[in-house]
């Protein structure tokens, strides 16, 4: 049985909901956001589902109020997952987004180019990170730090002798940010599995 690793979204907030950049914001889940995780874990989380709780060796979580909802109601503690299989960090947290905390994509926009900004080409996260928050290479350094953790949890695992899933409950675009950054990822995880 060859290792996986799940990544799982938090559930509908407001602002994700609005289309605001949330990042060290506490937003709480919507009801909807509730019900969808509720939803999700009756058909995916438990013995024989695809994420049965007997074959995780370890979930890492977003210490974000609306990431740790999300793992309580995928996980609550009847699923026996025991504390020293779970991390919060934040390394796995959302890109700090500085002055653009709250912002959306057009606000962002158009303040920049308000400031003279992106007159040229317009403004890209990936390439130009936010002012007041993060850079890219700095996101990245915290996700190869995540990733190197996950390498050696599961390096016990690669022969398939018995399982070794890793979840990951975090906001949306790491994801995206894994997937661009680290293209070899698929190959590093054999098996890998995006739920959003």
């Amino acid at each position: 049985m060859t290792p996986l690793v799940f990544i799982l979204r938090h559930g509908e907030t407001e602002w994700a909901k609005s289309g605001r950049f949330t990042s060290f914001t506490e937003i709480e889940l919507t009801q909807a956001g509730v019900a969808q995780v509720s939803s999700a874990a009756t058909t995916l989380v438990g013995a024989g589902k695809l994420l049965d709780p007997c074959h995780l060796v370890h979930v890492f979580v977003s210490p974000r109020a609306r990431t740790k909802a999300t793992f309580e109601l995928l996980l609550p503690p009847s699923s026996d997952i025991v504390p020293e299989k779970v991390t919060f960090t934040e390394d796995i947290t959302e890109w700090n987004y500085g002055d653009y905390e709250g912002l959306k994509d057009q606000e962002i926009r158009i303040s920049r180019k308000t400031r003279g900004l992106d007159l040229e080409r317009k403004w890209d996260i990936w390439s130009d990170g936010c002012e007041g928050g993060e850079s890219m290479q700095q996101v990245t350094d915290r996700l190869d730090r995540l990733i190197s953790q996950i390498k050696e949890i599961q390096k016990p695992y690669m022969l398939g002798e018995k399982p070794g899933n890793i979840i990951l409950v975090r906001p949306s675009s790491l994801s995206f940010l894994l997937l661009r950054k680290h293209p070899r990822l698929p190959h590093l995880f054999p098996s890998f599995a995006h739920c959003d």
